[in-house]
């Protein structure tokens, strides 16, 4: 069969069997996980389901046609103070609705990510909320969309996909904290996390060079480091710039998580933020505020992104079609004692 793959709900068992050369009994005793199919065989008719897009929904076969009251929320790494307070707001709006969240952490695998959907898809969920993983393809989003199935994309962009988002306005966030920066007198000023495929980096990497560029400066390659958006990723790449000769003054970290890491590095060096080096944030979780020194960040209500997510997905249901929405959240500096001017301008006492 060739073209466009045909909607799931279109996609008969005897379309599968014609397609896999079996019965329509074989195919039954395939979607049931019965053992007593061969190995090869199904196979084959595995197959013949992802080529025709035929997503076998456990829920309504359960149900005998009750609709689903299942929402998906799929969150690319909840250890993330940040992530688990959108969760908490996603979880407030559904549990007022009639839905129940069917919730999966993807740990930033796009594998994992593909295996909870289809699980999500296969147990009748109305919908989905998707931070995405890293390397998320829009593809694979649009082929959901084309499949029917209502997406919202959380705090994550995926470029090329149609699907509906709610995210920070992470240029004008790092943008804000990079002037605060720049008023303090730093000038030789790092930014530290985040991948280089990821959107929200592109998109805060803009912020921190339109900042440098408006008083005539430039940012310095060599002061632009990658690390996964983790703690332990965020130490071993701030313990290499610390190997280097020459260190920034301040740094401008992709998060909070990322903040803290690099926080933790210039403590094993002896260095303390806030006196011997500006370090910023990215969310306002938390842990932001009861670290110490306190960390100076850019403030994202979480919380209220999940519900706007959740209000979203739940209009997208109601009214049965996926008109693309776009809903972009404050992120408002907020000025704690993690900053300070160079070490050279301060005043020894």
């Amino acid at each position: 069969m060739t073209g466009k793959r045909r909607a799931s709900t279109n996609v008969t068992i005897i379309d599968i069997a014609r397609e896999a050369g079996v019965s329509k009994s074989t195919v039954s005793l395939v979607l049931k996980g019965s053992t007593l199919v061969a190995d090869e065989t199904r196979d084959r008719v595995s197959r013949a389901m992802s080529k025709l897009g035929y997503v076998y929904n456990r829920g309504a076969a359960n149900l005998r046609g009750a609709q689903s009251s299942i929402v998906g929320m799929v969150i690319n790494d909840l250890s993330n103070p940040f992530f688990a307070e959108l969760a908490i707001g996603i979880e407030r709006v559904l549990r007022t609705s009639g839905y129940i969240p069917f919730i999966a952490n993807t740990a930033e695998s796009v594998v994992r990510q593909a295996e909870v959907v289809r699980s999500m898809r296969e147990h009748g969920a109305s919908g989905i909320i998707l931070s995405p993983a890293l390397d998320t393809d829009g593809r694979e989003i649009n082929s959901l969309l084309d499949l029917g199935m209502p997406i919202i994309l959380a705090i994550r962009r995926v470029p090329g996909a149609r699907a509906s988002l709610v995210a920070s306005d992470n240029m004008a966030g790092a943008a804000r904290v990079t002037q605060h920066l720049i008023s303090l007198g730093h000038r030789r000023i790092a930014f530290l996390g985040g991948m280089g495929a990821m959107a929200v980096r592109k998109d805060r990497i803009a912020g921190f060079t339109q900042a440098l560029e408006e008083v005539g400066l430039r940012a310095d390659p060599a002061l632009m480091l990658e690390s996964m958006p983790t703690k332990d990723g965020a130490f071993t790449a701030m313990s290499a710039l610390l190997s280097r000769p020459d260190w920034p003054t301040a740094v401008v970290c992709f998060n909070d998580v990322v903040a803290i890491g690099v926080m933790q590095a210039l403590s094993r060096k002896g260095l303390l933020p806030g006196r011997d080096m500006a370090i910023t944030g990215f969310d306002d979780t938390t842990e932001a505020r009861q670290v110490s020194p306190p960390l100076t960040t850019v403030s994202v209500d979480a919380g209220d992104l999940g519900e706007r997510a959740a209000q979203m997905l739940l209009r997208q249901i109601a009214a049965g079609n996926q008109t693309t929405e776009t809903y972009i959240g404050e992120a408002r500096l907020v000025v704690r004692e993690s900053c300070c001017p160079p070490p050279r301008e301060r005043k020894v006492s």
